[in-house]
C-alpha cells in the first residue's frame, strides 16, 4: 500500500482543523441551551458564517475543488444549525429574522447573478473576489478587541486557543492555495495569518494579568471560509 502524499495529508489536516474550528460554535450554543436564552449576544457571527461558507461552497463547485466543497458543505450545515439554535433562544426573534432574511437575499442574489454570466472564468473570478472580501472582513472583525487590549494593557479578553487555531488553519489553507495556484484562497488566508500573529503578539506585549473571571473568554471568531 502506497503512503499518502504530502498533498493528501495537507488536505486531510486542513479539513479536520477547519471543521474543528467551525465546531467552536457548539460551545456557544450549549451555553444558550443551558441558559435558555441568548442574552445580549449577537447571532450575526452565525449568520455571516453561513453566508461565508455558502459562498465558498459555490466557489468550490465552480472550480471543481472537492476539498473546498467538502469543508464548506460541513461548515454551511453547522452554521445553519447554530443559526436555528440562536433563533429558538433569541430574545429578539424579529430582528434576527430580518438579519437572516437579508443574508439569504444576498446569497441568492449573488448565486443568481453568477449563474447569468456565460463565461466560466468570469464566474470564478467574481465569486473569488466576493469570497476574498467577505473572509477578510470576518478576519478583521475581532480586531475591535485590540483597542480594548491596548488600552487596558491586558490580553486577558482575547481567546488564545481560538487565535492559535485560526493561525494554524490559515497557514494550512495558504499552503494549499499555493499548491493548487489559487490566488483567491491564498490572499484571505495569508491576511488571516498576519492578523492572527498580530493578536498573538499582544499576549507577549500585554500578558494576561489574571486567569480568573473572564480570562480567555470565548468570542466568535471569523471563519476561514
Amino acid at each position: 500500500m502506497s503512503l499518502p502524499t504530502y498533498d493528501v495529508l495537507l488536505e486531510a489536516t486542513a479539513v479536520v482543523s477547519t471543521v474543528l474550528q467551525f465546531l467552536s460554535g457548539v460551545i456557544i450554543c450549549r451555553k444558550y441551551i443551558q441558559k435558555k436564552s441568548t442574552g445580549e449576544s449577537s447571532g450575526l457571527p452565525f449568520i455571516c458564517g453561513f453566508l461565508s461558507t455558502s459562498f465558498w461552497l459555490r466557489y468550490g463547485l465552480l472550480t471543481d475543488e472537492q476539498i473546498v466543497v467538502l469543508v464548506n458543505i460541513i461548515g454551511a450545515f453547522l452554521f445553519l444549525c447554530y443559526t436555528m439554535v440562536y433563533y429558538i433562544f433569541s430574545v429578539n426573534k424579529k430582528s434576527f429574522l430580518r438579519e437572516f432574511g437579508l443574508v439569504l437575499c444576498i446569497l441568492f442574489g449573488v448565486w443568481y447573478y453568477t449563474d447569468s454570466i456565460e463565461a466560466e472564468a468570469e464566474k470564478i473570478r467574481l465569486m473569488g473576489i466576493i469570497c476574498c472580501v467577505i473572509t477578510v472582513c470576518f478576519f478583521a472583525a475581532p480586531l475591535t478587541m485590540l483597542v480594548h487590549v491596548i488600552r487596558m494593557r491586558n490580553s486577558e479578553s482575547l481567546p488564545f486557543p481560538l487565535i492559535v487555531m485560526t493561525f494554524l488553519v490559515s497557514v494550512q489553507w495558504v499552503i494549499y492555495g499555493v499548491i493548487i495556484s489559487d490566488t483567491f484562497i491564498q490572499i484571505p488566508n495569508f491576511i488571516g495569518c498576519l492578523l492572527s500573529l498580530l493578536q498573538l503578539c499582544l499576549f507577549v506585549i500585554y500578558p494576561p494579568k489574571s486567569y480568573s473571571g473572564q480570562g480567555y473568554r470565548l468570542v466568535d471568531q471569523s471563519p476561514i471560509f
